[in-house]
């Protein structure tokens, strides 16, 4: 709409209008002071149901038995033995005596050092690049692979392991894991045969249709939709596909340690590149595998995998590219790539090393494969890392190296039995573990309360109380469990320091005074006044939002009748009945609302004298509110208030329509949009009005002009 602005009438009309506008607006200011304090008091409910919320997991901590359980626990001689006690630990002493052994970790040390030289072996690079130096290394020829498979049926009991055109070249050396868990590997039984722990293995495998091992199928007794099986094998071979750009340089295998032999191939764009007798160079052959023409490939890492063109193959690439492009109409921007296909072995060894562990008390028995690129710190880590538990160590001073179990005692059952076994070249007689003498592994042995008894750790638990045994020793000595009064009542003490903040914060609220004549601000406010003193006046504008409020009241009367009413529970001495009979009572000072205090001497006698009442009068439960203990009470309590507190006020994620609050909003929201409407068509009008005006003035001015002109030449 055009607005004229007093051209005719010299008025300030936009002023008149903005001045009018102030007292229409009046009810609109009203809805957003409204909108605002219903905000405010949205944020204060909010606030203190944090405060309950809160309270209630001290008063859900309170219910459980630690609380009032704490266990000491004295001994006769730290030096030769210490314990620990939880709350399920009995109150009573244990004798233990005639301490023959400790428990003790199998280890093993290696026959004799490891380097064959004068030179130390470097364990941080690649076996391959070490060979040297270390005593009858010899190589297998396969590929190493890891498959990791998802179970996706409830009831899929079998995995397919996917071959793509290779074998399985060591049968008996494949791992399998089932979420981290090893399994054994088996044949010649029936699926209904199979232990938990075991999978079988069919040894007659799948085949495509051009005569190629298809899959490899393993079958589980039962397995868990969702689980994950991790496979690790060797592949007779790897054909490995992947794609090059015209403008590639090489491209590198995703595996190392290559075999340089007649097998390894490459092939791209329908040229087949092998080694040459260097093993280094890549040369085009025929298809009787002699040399074809004079362009070289490249040369290729066989540590790392890494094949590198020639200077002359990129160019030759080049020219490739530009061939296809003119065949397939490409432009000279168009991307270009060629499919690549690479045949070849890598060299690998395996050992085994077998062992009893807690988890497995029946032996756990796992392959480790060490590929050529592979260094001897990564070997070391695979093992430590393993299910098998067991340490590889390697100390540089006397280049020998140890294998030792992480758990000690003895769990195959006879300390005449060796508890790690090691098979394979590599470990036995590279590593020289063959013949290697074991010492430890074995159980703790001794006396407790006249019962002679073993155990695989030096620390172990019994009835809740955790034994730690030191030394061995032929005495007799005592452990003490006593209940520890002084963290039972620092827990009380806690719960009631939570109580008095709580009542604390809720009675300042529902008492803070109420400032009427500090409303919200308008927008017309906030621009007559400085920062500071926006604060100063919303501060007082917030104050007193819940006063008197009767839900909150009512909350606090209630917690505190649930407080004082005594315990009506078989399980609580008629003496302990009511917190004050425990030194527990209201302050003085009726000003704190019902704060409570502690006579601490009172509720430490209260808690050595009868811990069990004391308990109970705090988390005992029963079928009445009578019955049960002031905790028990006190949560039922809190929870209702939280409820009401989330009924009224919502939480941060509620929707408007969810709490009593949020339907208030969304009506004066709704009010605001209503009413802003109309006074956008007040103004409207009244501007209409001026113009009107305005038109009509100029109307009169101009029929005056006229008169005055026919006057003029009428003189």
């Amino acid at each position: 709409m055009v607005r004229i602005s007093g051209l005719a009438s010299g008025m300030d009309i936009d002023q008149m209008v903005k001045d009018l506008m102030k007292v229409e607006r009046m009810p609109l200011d009203k809805l957003k002071q409204k909108k605002q304090t219903l905000e405010w008091q949205r944020d204060d409910y909010r606030s203190l149901n944090t405060l309950f919320f809160n309270f209630r997991q001290t008063l859900t901590n309170m219910k459980l038995t630690p609380a009032y359980r704490a266990r000491s626990t004295v001994s006769t001689n730290d030096q030769l033995l210490t314990a620990t006690a939880s709350s399920a630990a009995a109150m009573s002493s244990y004798t233990i005596s005639n301490v023959k052994q400790l428990a003790t970790a199998a280890t093993k040390v290696n026959t004799e050092k490891i380097s064959k030289g004068s030179e130390k072996v470097d364990i941080n690079q690649s076996l391959m690049s070490q060979q040297g130096k270390l005593d009858g290394l010899t190589w297998k020829q396969g590929v190493v692979e890891t498959k990791t498979i998802g179970v996706t049926d409830d009831n899929q009991k079998e995995i397919k392991l996917p071959l793509d055109g290779v074998k399985i070249a060591d049968t008996a050396g494949i791992n399998i894991k089932v979420d981290g868990k090893t399994y054994k590997l088996v044949t010649g039984k029936t699926p209904e045969e199979l232990a938990d722990n075991e999978v079988l293995f069919n040894q007659t495998p799948d085949y495509a249709p051009d005569g190629t091992q298809k899959e490899a199928t393993f079958t589980f007794k039962s397995i868990k939709k969702g689980s994950n099986v991790k496979i690790d094998y060797v592949a007779d071979k790897k054909i490995e596909k992947t794609t090059i750009s015209d403008q590639a340089t090489g491209f590198q295998l995703s595996h190392g340690a290559i075999v340089t032999d007649s097998n390894f191939s490459i092939v791209i764009n329908n040229k087949t590149f092998k080694l040459d007798g260097n093993g280094t160079d890549l040369i085009e052959v025929d298809a009787s595998g002699n040399p074809a023409s004079s362009l070289k490939l490249g040369t290729l890492d066989k540590e790392t995998g890494k094949v590198t063109f020639s200077d002359a193959y990129k160019e030759e690439l080049k020219k490739e590219a530009e061939e296809k492009r003119a065949a397939e109409n490409l432009g000279e921007k168009d991307a270009v790539s060629f499919d690549v296909s690479t045949t070849y072995q890598q060299n690998y060894t395996s050992f085994k090393v077998a062992t009893s562990t807690s988890q497995y008390p029946n032996g756990v028995e796992e392959n480790f494969f060490v590929q050529g690129n592979d260094s001897l710190s990564k070997v070391m880590t695979n093992v430590n890392n393993s299910n098998v538990g067991v340490s590889l160590f390697y100390d540089s001073f006397s280049d020998k190296m140890t294998l030792t179990r992480t758990e000690t005692g003895n769990f195959s059952g006879d300390e005449t039995v060796q508890e790690i076994s090691t098979s394979g070249n590599f470990i036995d007689n590279v590593l020289k573990f063959g013949g290697a003498a074991e010492t430890g592994g074995t159980n703790a042995k001794f006396n407790i309360n006249g019962l002679d008894t073993e155990r695989t750790s030096n620390t172990f638990e019994m009835n809740g109380v955790t034994f730690t045994l030191k030394k061995t020793f032929d005495t007799a000595e005592s452990v003490s469990i006593k209940n520890d009064s002084d963290k039972v009542f620092d827990n009380i003490k806690a719960f009631v320091d939570e109580y008095n903040k709580l009542i604390d914060t809720v009675n300042k609220k529902i008492s803070e005074e109420r400032y009427r004549d500090y409303g919200p601000l308008t927008d017309e406010q906030r621009e007559q006044l400085s920062d500071k003193q926006q604060e100063m006046w919303e501060e007082k504008a917030k104050s007193g939002l819940l006063k008197g409020d009767t839900m909150l009241s009512g909350a606090l009367s209630q917690m505190r009748m649930s407080m004082y009413q005594p315990v009506d529970n078989a399980n609580v001495a008629s003496a302990f009945k009511q917190l004050a009979a425990i030194g527990i009572k209201t302050t003085a000072n009726y000003l704190e609302g019902g704060k409570l205090e502690i006579n601490e001497a009172a509720l430490k006698k209260a808690i050595e004298d009868d811990p069990t009442s004391v308990e109970n009068l705090f988390r005992g439960t029963g079928e009445t509110s009578s019955s049960k203990g002031i905790v028990q009470r006190l949560y039922d309590d809190v929870s209702t208030t939280i409820d009401k507190l989330n009924e009224r006020a919502g939480k941060a994620y509620s929707t408007n329509q969810q709490f009593t609050i949020g339907k208030n909003l969304d009506d004066v929201a709704k009010k605001i949009t209503s009413f802003t409407e109309r006074l956008k068509q007040i103004e409207d009008r009244y501007y209409r009005q001026f113009s009107a005006m305005e038109t009509a003035i100029q109307k009169s001015n101009n029929q005056m002009n006229y008169l005055l002109q026919q006057f003029s030449s009428g003189q």
